[in-house]
């Protein structure tokens, strides 16, 4: 009996001292830039993350990222949130006690349903995780991690945000191909009838889908038109050539943001001798009479006359987009049929856009901020020492098959079922797991046990750690390969 009582208090006094709190995850490195960066702006190699441009009234004026890019002083950056998000129940009971516990209700509670959706493999679970400030989502390079929708519940002060993490939304015959389960084509649907607001993420640095959005990702939006949803570019660190950051928000927005339109001209004068593209140079505008013709700028105004412009002034304007007199509000949400997604490449109704770099954790903050503000008044859904809606056993099984996707190659992750026969709590309050995973082959078991044993080693080592920093106890993880009888 003293035993579980000490590793209790043991895992709360780590809880209390922040220890391993994110030890799988990278602290933040970057800020936006604050009101010493006046004048022009680089948006070159080493430019600045964060949001590019901002529209919204609760986002506008000296706090927005458009000033930012544009220089106008800003207050100070938010300070990190630093309050410790729980561990993880050890036990299935324990868990279950948690989920049905009555919710410790604040005074005036407000509560955010968050679905994050997109391609497979954008990084959405590496997102989720860092909001969390816990890594219980896998996260693995090859698509379709995750398998099935699950909640992750980050509680700060008065405010609950709930985040249904969602598997990649993909078809029917990607399912079949990695033998997948048929939840995949319905979870993300499901998340979005629950949801409050929608983060639509995608990858800049694939180049092969960055500039357009997934049918599916469009025909999801679509069918929930009334629902705020935000654009989030991830992986921006790693794209090299950041002014390709415009041309990437211009065609996922459909040149629309927040019910403003935007128009892109060129900030590069044509020279033949030099192939390469200097960084766009942007200014804040201006008045009219005092800007010289041909500068560089990023305007907000009401559309005007083309004949009062400067001649050949490249800028970035962004005008109200109400060509018709009849506004949204008073026809309601526009309906795209099927025919309408056909020639879409992006979606013309994002309220805001945020610019990241999840898996480091740059600007993460930023966006938990403006998600924490969205928030509206609401009972909260579950106790606030609740950190996800998954047992123990869920979180330790997507944990190894992270490790098993990353060590194996091409296809053959995809076939492994895991056995978990052991799950007890030994004399020390160490959590004690050993698990069976069956492959379908002796070539696949041969694989996935490596020369010598080293690859199942690793697997073992780096998902103990994991699963570590997840219940904030020392565990110890046996794996054992068979092949399928």
């Amino acid at each position: 009996m003293a035993a579980p009582m000490v590793a209790a208090a043991v895992r709360a006094l780590r809880w209390g001292c922040g220890a391993a709190a994110t030890a799988p995850l990278l602290p933040r490195t970057g800020c936006l830039p604050g009101s010493r960066w006046s004048g022009n702006w680089a948006l070159g190699t080493g430019a600045a993350l964060g949001r590019i441009l901002s529209v919204p009234a609760r986002w506008s004026g000296n706090s927005s990222a458009l000033g930012s890019l544009l220089g106008i002083p800003t207050e100070a950056p938010p300070a990190p949130l630093g309050q410790h998000p729980p561990p993880v129940a050890t036990s299935k009971e324990e868990q279950k006690r948690l989920l049905q516990h009555r919710p410790d209700q604040p005074q005036n509670p407000k509560v955010l349903r968050i679905a994050i959706i997109g391609a497979p493999n954008a990084g959405k679970s590496t997102l989720s995780n860092q909001l969390l400030g816990r890594k219980v989502f896998p996260v693995s390079k090859k698509v379709h991690t995750t398998r099935c929708k699950a909640r992750g519940v980050i509680t700060h002060e008065d405010t609950q945000l709930i985040i249904l993490d969602t598997p990649g939304l993909t078809n029917p015959l990607k399912v079949k191909r990695h033998n997948l389960e048929k939840a995949m084509l319905t979870d993300p649907w499901d998340s979005m009838k629950h949801a409050d607001l929608v983060l639509v993420l995608v990858d800049v640095s694939d180049h092969w889908t960055r500039n357009a959005l997934s049918k599916e990702v469009l025909k999801c939006l679509s069918q929930f038109p009334h629902i705020p949803s935000v654009l989030v570019l991830n992986k921006v660190d790693i794209l090299k050539k950041k002014y390709l950051l415009l041309d990437i928000v211009t065609d996922l927005t459909e040149g629309i943001v927040n019910g403003k339109k935007l128009e892109v001209k060129s900030a590069f004068k044509s020279d033949s001798s030099s192939s390469a593209k200097p960084p766009l140079q942007i200014t804040q505008a201006s008045p009219a009479g005092n800007r010289a013709p041909g500068s560089p700028c990023w305007q907000e105004r009401d559309a005007s006359p083309a004949g009062n412009r400067a001649p050949g002034s490249p800028c970035w304007q962004e005008r109200d987009a109400k060509s018709n007199p009849v506004t949204e509000e008073a026809q309601g949400p526009k309906q795209y049929r099927h025919k309408d997604l056909k020639d879409m490449k992006g979606w013309p109704k994002f309220q805001e856009i945020f610019m990241l770099a999840a898996r480091r954790g740059e600007e993460v903050d930023t966006l938990k901020q403006y998600l924490l503000m969205q928030a509206k008044p609401g009972p909260w859904e579950f106790h606030s020492d609740v950190l996800t809606s998954q047992s123990p056993q869920e979180v330790c099984d997507n944990i190894i098959r992270e490790k098993v996707l990353e060590y194996l190659p091409l296809e053959v992750p995809y076939g492994v079922t895991q056995v978990t026969e052991m799950w007890e709590e030994g004399e020390c309050g160490e959590l004690l797991i050993a698990q069976n995973l069956l492959v379908p082959r002796k070539s696949h078991m041969r694989m996935l046990i490596g020369r010598g044993g080293k690859v199942i080693s690793k697997i073992a080592q780096e998902a103990g750690q994991d699963l570590m920093n997840a219940f904030l106890c020392d565990v110890r993880l046996k794996l054992r390969v068979e092949v399928k009888s």
